[in-house]
């Protein structure tokens, strides 16, 4: 992908996902909100616990913090943690002692997240504005990465495990989840950038 392409499909995936989250009750090319994340697996009755700020304009593709392992006492690593739904989850299941940093690059998610963290109490979650090839953390300094479909849409793919693979230390984790094709896409007319969500 040429680096035009690539840097046309990055703004326009932040536009897409910082959209969500401004209007979450608008009309997107991707599924969004509290019913998806039942529909894919989040319980009920944990969803109940948080704040419907995180879940209106949570838009992954898993439910990756719920089926994650994540220890007591663990530094977790969200990237692409948006509205801050798994970040939220990872921070009560590591507890006090542990440590959640969220990684976004939509300032408009990001302010969803930060307002749903303090509804909730808790002072072990952190939300920081970035790309997620290039994360501020030391290298090694993350026992456990959640990464909810974030890869199908980012040009940098390359540049993004070779980060995880440098802030994650060794012997840590990386559970992550994404779409996979199964089949052949139809080739579109007139392709836009909602094609790049079908």
């Amino acid at each position: 992908m040429d680096e035009s392409t690539a840097s046309r499909l990055y703004e326009g995936v932040r536009k897409a996902y910082s959209a969500a989250a401004e209007k979450p009750l608008d009309r997107h090319p991707f599924p969004i909100g509290r019913q998806f994340a039942e529909s894919i697996g989040y319980p009920k009755e944990l969803l109940d616990t948080l704040p419907e700020a995180a879940m209106e304009a949570f838009a992954g593709v898993s439910n990756v913090a719920v089926f994650a392992d994540i220890p007591d006492n663990s530094v977790v690593l969200d990237v692409g943690c948006g509205s801050g739904l798994d970040s939220l989850i990872a921070a009560r299941r590591t507890g006090p002692g542990g440590k959640v940093i969220g990684v976004d690059f939509s300032e408009a998610m990001l302010g969803r997240a930060r307002a749903a963290a303090e509804t909730t109490g808790l002072a072990n979650v952190e939300f920081i504005q970035a790309a997620a090839d290039k994360v501020p953390l030391p290298d090694g300094s993350v026992d456990i990465a959640l990464v909810n479909g974030i890869f199908n849409l980012n040009p940098k793919r390359e540049e993004l495990f070779r980060e995880l693979a440098r802030v994650v230390r060794r012997g840590g984790t990386v559970f992550a989840a994404e779409l996979v094709l199964t089949g052949p896409v139809v080739p579109v007319a007139q392709p836009t950038e909602a094609s790049w969500f079908a």
